[in-house]
């Protein structure tokens, strides 16, 4: 399928959460008001029923799945399910069972586009009760969804019904009623900081995995720079000044950046005999210094003393 191999920067990936769960309550027939209501894998396991009917052994899903170890046991159905229509999708279940909401939304945004690629878009047929019959942990599922329905009918015929009576009386009371000193929290309002509170965990869910990732990247330059091969190169020394700094000034930023770009056409390994020709280099300036050391000259000093005592011996 062409949908199983999709990039982060697919369009798939910028579907909104109001419209994911638009989706998952159109189709299963549920009543999430938040994504990660579907970390346990048992929506995901019906999701692939309703395209793929008869593949997925809806006995073993759990609906009510509360643990880790429970949830576990929906995405190995998934996974099951998977190998068999030969689906390269990797489950990170590890993330997706701690309920995390940037996670789930990630996966759920890979299941509308592949459920559209393989049904498009069109699932109107699917009996989403009649299937979840078979589930473990169903009824308050079905309870709650039948309850809603049959309240939003009801609500909506008693509105048209008595529409005329109640702009009437409210009219009466709106003029006889005393003015509200206090204006109580509605569940509009309840609802709108709802949203701003899951928008903002995945904005932060975003953020730790952008830290996560250059956090990864610094590792890998630091593990390179501790190379015994290359630490000795002064473009590494200047890497590592940078890393393990807390704080540059901007003359020392340009000092590194200079060093940097001077020795970017000079790393190129070194030949045999080029290695040889600079140890010499090196080793001649050394010797010099321990000739002019004070050690050798104390010693040049003592031999030339004695050599005198020994002459005026000889001459009385």
């Amino acid at each position: 399928m062409g949908a199983t191999n999709i990039g982060m920067m697919d369009s798939a990936y910028f579907v909104g959460r109001h419209e994911i769960l638009a989706w998952i309550n159109s189709t299963l027939q549920l009543q999430l008001s938040k994504v990660e209501e579907a970390a346990s894998g048992a929506v995901q396991c019906q999701l692939m029923d309703a395209v793929h009917p008869g593949m997925v052994p809806m006995h073993k899903v759990n609906f009510d799945a509360k643990s880790e170890y429970e949830m576990i046991q929906n995405y190995k159905v998934l996974q099951d399910v998977f190998n068999k229509l030969k689906i390269n999708k990797h489950i990170e279940v590890n993330k997706l069972v701690k309920g995390r909401p940037l996670d789930n939304l990630e996966f759920m945004q890979w299941m509308k586009r592949y459920c559209d690629s393989v049904s498009g878009g069109m699932m109107n047929n699917y009996n989403a009760l009649e299937r979840r019959v078979s589930c473990k942990g169903v009824k308050e599922v079905n309870k709650k969804a039948t309850s809603v329905q049959t309240s939003s009918k009801i609500s909506s015929a008693g509105i048209r019904v008595n529409t005329s009576h109640l702009s009437r009386k409210s009219d009466t009371y709106s003029a006889n009623a005393p003015p509200k000193s206090s204006k109580l929290v509605t569940t509009e309002e309840l609802h709108a900081y709802d949203e701003q509170i899951t928008e903002m965990k995945l904005l932060v869910d975003s953020l730790e995995k952008e830290r996560d990732y250059y956090y990864t990247k610094l590792r890998d330059i630091e593990m390179l720079c501790q190379n015994p091969e290359i630490r000795h190169l002064p473009i590494v020394k200047d890497i590592r000044t940078i890393l393990y700094s807390t704080y540059l000034s901007n003359s020392e930023m340009e000092e590194a950046q200079l060093v940097i770009s001077e020795n970017e056409e000079q790393l190129l390994p070194l030949s045999p005999i080029l290695e040889n020709s600079a140890e010499q280099t090196k080793q001649e300036p050394q010797k010099r210094k321990i000739i002019s050391s004070p050690d050798s000259d104390f010693l040049f000093a003592s031999t030339t003393q004695r050599q005198r005592l020994s002459h005026d011996i000889s001459q009385v």
